[in-house]
């Protein structure tokens, strides 16, 4: 492993000094402008930093590097025994565990930011990286909350960056080829759709442990905790069971939505949603006594998101997950696999519904013989490698540059992942609301649910519920003190 940086500053303080500093003395310009339309650096190489580089993160280095246009010149993640593989791979790289001191010393160095932490960490190392005017590549779901998802696709715009989330879904050729075949009309006006998955394959709804434990000697627990609320360390958390803690990862949702709601989002050009409702799977802890466990997220739930479409009727949106399924389509045979089976989308229209698995991979018309039956002209761009070119389509557009054509061929950059991803946390909006709670006031030391069977009606440009106050506590979170947006 390679010396490791000295922490005994004040690393916030230190970052937010050496960033005011750089910014003040220079005004950061896009390459393409400095050379003209289709300016290549002088190096076409992306200059890279990894933060969080073990397990997905492990991936995203090898996924960027593998485009042959690529260098890793830094590397940080609090977990050295998981960063170890993408140490070893880069040893030129210099590697740090607080990625604010990384930024602030590597930060004329660089030109691109991956990031792969747990999603709470998302919105904050994102921000800091594209007020220095650098590109970033960014793990779904984009951000924790609805909030950083806003701020981070406006802040795409303010600073001029090339930006991309890793759903590499969106980068295969089976979302354009559903494209093509509803702008075709072959399944008519699009009027339901279902998605869902058979996440989690975590723990969820279940209490937090009681036990504290000693953090590894290869963890910086503090670290890793970053903006969330402070908490003795705890075994079964890191590096993977995180994501069913409301505190740092975004559930089911977060995990698969981005992948699986892509699709259907692209197909349709959806935009916010206007009200969202749900039903939550339960614990039992003995008879007739439900879990209240509000701090993880719940073992399965149906979302119903609804949509306005200008001059059309309303589209009803289902995501199921936990391992709920909608009913088969009666144009399914009975032995042919739903979606992927574990995974899938629907798309019911008034003409007829086509379905695709994970990623929009294997996408078919119903019934699937219509399939092999039917040819539409190629209208949509074709990402090279579809979703195997998802880090390239990033990488070429960095080197090219904010505005480029390679830009704008982009798959998932954030003035279009942002929306989806504030479409996804709208359900986990409905989820946690089912969970808030008041006392009664009669004594009984028993409580109100004000938040089950209604439907959450949601102003999207503002992002606020306008008919359940209590929902808007969790559009934005408040950071742990010394840390902030």
């Amino acid at each position: 492993m390679k010396k490791k940086e000295n922490t005994s500053s004040n690393p916030r303080r230190d970052f937010i000094k050496a960033s005011a500093t750089a910014l003040a003395g220079f005004y950061f310009v896009p390459r393409h402008v400095l050379g003209g339309p289709g300016f290549i650096a002088p190096s076409d190489r992306l200059r890279v930093a990894g933060i969080g580089v073990g397990g997905m993160g492990a991936g995203d280095v090898r996924g960027v590097f593998s485009s042959g246009k690529a260098d890793f010149v830094a590397l940080c993640d609090v977990d050295d025994l998981r960063a170890k593989s993408s140490v070893e791979a880069h040893p030129k790289a210099k590697f740090y565990k607080d990625y604010r001191i990384m930024l602030e010393k590597e930060h004329k160095s660089i030109d691109a930011v991956t990031i792969s932490t747990p999603d709470h960490m998302h919105a904050v190392q994102a921000m800091a990286a594209m007020q220095l005017g650098k590109h970033v590549y960014v793990q779904k779901p984009l951000t924790h909350n609805i909030y950083e998802a806003r701020m981070l696709t406006e802040a795409e715009k303010k600073y001029k960056v090339v930006t991309q989330m890793g759903n590499q879904g969106s980068s295969g050729d089976g979302v354009r080829q559903m494209v093509e075949w509803y702008n075709a009309g072959l399944i008519g006006e699009a009027t339901r759709v279902y998605c869902w998955t058979d996440r989690p394959v975590w723990p969820q709804g279940i209490p937090w442990p009681t036990t504290p434990a000693t953090p590894p000697a290869n963890l910086d627990w503090d670290l890793w905790l970053g903006v969330a609320p402070y908490r003795e360390y705890v075994d079964n958390l890191h590096p993977f069971n995180w994501r069913g803690w409301w505190d740092y990862g975004t559930g089911a949702l977060g995990d698969m939505a981005c992948h699986n709601m892509e699709a259907p989002f692209r197909v349709l050009n959806l935009n916010y949603p206007v009200a969202a409702e749900c039903s939550v799977g339960s614990v039992y802890v003995g008879e007739f006594q439900r879990g209240y466990f509000p701090e993880s997220c719940p073992p399965s739930s149906h979302i119903t998101l609804r949509f306005k479409r200008e001059g059309k009727e309303d589209l009803q949106f289902h995501w199921m997950d936990g391992g709920i399924q909608p009913s088969r389509p009666d144009e399914l045979g009975p032995n042919e696999v739903m979606g992927d089976g574990g995974n899938g989308v629907i798309i019911e229209g008034t003409k007829g519904k086509m379905m695709c698995g994970t990623y929009g991979a294997n996408p078919q018309l119903l019934p699937t013989s219509r399939t092999k039956e039917v040819s539409v002209p190629q209208t949509e761009y074709r990402v090279p490698g579809g979703a195997s070119g998802h880090y390239n389509n990033w990488v070429e557009a960095c080197i090219a540059g904010y505005g480029s054509k390679e830009f704008e061929r982009l798959s998932s950059p954030f003035s279009v992942a942002g929306p989806l991803t504030e479409s996804v946390l709208m359900g986990n909006l409905a989820i946690r609301s089912y969970d808030y709670r008041e006392p009664r006031n009669d004594g009984s030391n028993r409580f109100n649910y004000p938040g089950r069977g209604i439907q959450l009606v949601w102003d999207g440009p503002n992002m606020k519920v306008i008919n359940f106050e209590p929902a808007n506590q969790f559009v934005k979170r408040e950071y742990r003190e010394g840390w902030s947006l």
